[in-house]
């Protein structure tokens, strides 16, 4: 529970003038709640004075909102009567092609993975494609490095994922994770989890958060045999952390599709895209045409054969949904 009031309340939830200016003369008798649970049918959040149950309008579905969404709730019977814009807005594609939201007004996005089997560079563009599209700064949070002689491989590869990407190493189970991490804290942030299942989010939000039972989040083993955990969060939740800020957990992601990430895309792959200017037509595919930039610097070596091919076939995934970029100017 957030322990000031009023304005000084609002503000350690994250509102800001961005929210403010979205009220209006007939909104002066609605209260200000910040969403921070969705389970299911039930929702519920933080206003200035404390935990509220929500109750959403009979037209709508709990699909509509995302944790860390702002919305106006009647103060009597706390039914919501309207959502404010989102500052920002992380969502993903799920393979039948509907859309998840899986949290709202984000400043940082923490990608977790660990040190053993879970680390795949083309699993971790894809999360890192998704960041930019939703234009939310992300951190590489790598755990579990304690299971290796030396992380210092997986931090090298890390790093080349994209540019001036923050890496960050950690042991989710100790408090100093909390020290490594908190240049992304502070009073009103809101930093978001994600990532697949049995990498230490649970343990990492646990920790940040200085959970005690009745809130902590349940965590799973972990399979020796193919170091892949148990999907053990099952609900989009808010948690308050130790000095100031927020860290949103949701469950681990299986399996991430693309679709209308092309801009996410070529933030990720920019040494490839920025080559796409001098390419001679401009509708190159960068597959057999004459003077093309980007196949000449694949074949000098300025550019990894293998990360073209990931890109490509990224490339090729996003265009299978119709999400073409602009034009080239």
């Amino acid at each position: 529970m957030v322990e000031p009031t009023g304005l000084a309340a609002l503000g350690a939830l994250g509102w800001a003038s961005f929210f403010s200016d979205q009220i209006g003369e007939g909104d002066a008798h609605l209260v200000p709640v910040r969403i921070a649970n969705i389970h299911r049918a039930r929702v519920s959040g933080y206003s200035a004075h404390g935990p509220i149950d929500l109750v959403l309008p009979a037209n709508e579905a709990v699909g509509d909102y995302a944790v860390g969404d702002f919305v106006l709730a009647e103060s009597g019977n706390h039914l919501v009567r309207r959502r404010l814009q989102r500052t920002s807005l992380l969502a993903r594609r799920m393979s039948d092609g509907s859309t998840q939201l899986s949290g709202a007004n984000v400043d940082t996005l923490f990608i977790v993975t660990s040190c053993n089997d879970d680390f795949s560079v083309p699993r971790l563009e894809r999360y890192l494609a998704m960041a930019a599209q939703c234009e939310i700064p992300p951190v590489l949070v790598l755990t579990k490095a304690d299971t290796q002689e030396d992380a210092g491989p997986f931090v090298a590869l890390a790093a080349e994922l994209a540019r001036d990407l923050p890496v960050v190493v950690v042991d989710p189970r100790r408090p100093d994770a909390v020290m490594k991490l908190q240049s992304w804290f502070g009073v009103g942030k809101t930093v978001a989890l994600t990532g697949s299942s049995g990498v230490g989010k649970s343990t990492l939000v646990n920790t940040l958060a200085g959970s005690g039972a009745d809130t902590a989040q349940l965590t799973g083993a972990v399979r020796a045999n193919d170091s892949k955990g148990r999907h053990t969060t099952t609900a989009r939740s808010l948690h308050a952390v130790a000095g100031g800020g927020w860290v949103l957990d949701s469950p681990g992601i299986r399996s991430l599709h693309l679709g209308e990430m092309a801009e996410g895309l070529d933030v990720v792959f920019a040494e490839i895209t920025e080559l796409e200017s001098q390419c001679k037509f401009r509708n190159c595919t960068h597959s057999h045409e004459p003077s093309c930039a980007v196949l000449k610097a694949v074949n000098d070596g300025r550019i990894d054969p293998e990360r073209f091919a990931r890109w490509r076939k990224l490339q090729d995934e996003n265009n299978a949904f119709g999400a073409h970029k602009s034009p080239r100017r």
